[in-house]
């Protein structure tokens, strides 16, 4: 694959067009909205700058990679010669479907069409499609030019060459894929976070410890090992006869505690307001973009950090 198109720019656009553009891909990009086209090419320059300067640019130049970026005007011209297409359009089921019933129209007979979506399966916007065998999700954690996981999941009728190919680009990339056998909801990623966020939401409504307590016992304990670790390497190496030995020792437990949240509960206006309320004492509103560039920046360090880990692990 050579040529990529974006179909859906903005912020995720803007990122995935920095992953592609320095891998040494030329990169064509659409959306019907110019302003979320300029975007994207703002987000793109601004990164790049930023990696450059910390050396995380894949030994490109800031102007090579931003050379390999187009702006289409039609979505026509966007997807003509493309090898594969990454769909970053709204999270509306309506105007995916829509999108798709053109994308198969305009899109060439042999071209991948992956989406972003974190949480529509693929089989929601193109059972209705012709070619809907090229059609797969490709899920991103965001930003993706900082977070380099790529969830692949297959609607049913999806040929399984597109998802070894969108496997294979993403690797060639620099991304990480992990693979689905099948469309489950929340997908990999959005399941696990649900699990902590409902547990994190459940100890501020009990009373048992503050929302900044949460985030701390992610931040200085959890996410430290977490970090370089799964959950299941994390349980290996934390008992003396390895996972076998931690689940015959601690599973018990695990279970009653499962039997305790079993019990899922919305999380309430009150609940909310109070974790809002410890949020914005700890950053204002004012302040949020400036945090999330600092979230950038720290992020970009630890994809330097965890480069090292793993050089060191081999």
């Amino acid at each position: 694959m050579k040529n990529i198109a974006l179909v859906g720019c903005g912020l995720v656009g803007g990122s995935w067009a920095l992953v592609f553009s320095r891998a040494g891909f030329d990169v064509t990009l659409y959306d019907p909205s110019p302003a979320a086209v300029q975007t994207a090419l703002d987000v793109a320059r601004d990164a790049a700058e930023t990696l450059a300067r910390q050396d995380l640019l894949h030994a490109e130049r800031v102007e090579d990679v931003l050379a390999r970026l187009h702006a289409a005007p039609s979505l026509a011209e966007a997807v003509r010669n493309a090898d594969y297409i990454q769909e970053s359009a709204p999270e509306r089921l309506a105007v995916k479907q829509e999108l798709y019933r053109d994308l198969a129209v305009a899109a060439g007979p042999d071209a991948v069409i992956a989406s972003s979506t974190s949480g529509l399966p693929a089989s929601a916007f193109t059972a209705e499609i012709p070619g809907r065998a090229r059609c797969v999700v490709a899920h991103p954690i965001n930003p993706p030019h900082l977070i380099p996981l790529v969830e692949i999941i297959p609607a049913p009728w999806t040929d399984p060459s597109v998802v070894a190919r969108t496997h294979a680009l993403m690797q060639a990339v620099g991304q990480v894929p992990i693979q689905l056998s099948r469309e489950i909801p929340g997908f990999v990623v959005n399941r696990l976070q649900s699990a902590v966020l409902a547990e994190a939401f459940r100890l501020v409504e009990d009373g048992i410890c503050s929302p900044n307590d949460v985030d701390a016992a992610m931040s200085d304990g959890l996410g430290l090992r977490w970090f370089f670790m799964g959950p299941f390497e994390t349980i290996d190496l934390n008992a003396q006869g390895g996972i076998a030995d931690y689940c015959r020792k601690l599973g018990p437990m695990y279970y009653d505690l499962a039997r305790e949240q079993a019990d899922p509960r919305p999380w309430g206006e009150a609940l909310i307001a109070r974790v809002e309320d410890a949020r914005r004492a700890r950053t204002p509103a004012s302040d949020l973009d400036a945090r999330k560039a600092w979230r950038d920046r720290c992020l970009a360090r630890l994809v330097r950090a965890k480069k090292e880990i793993v050089q060191d692990q081999e």
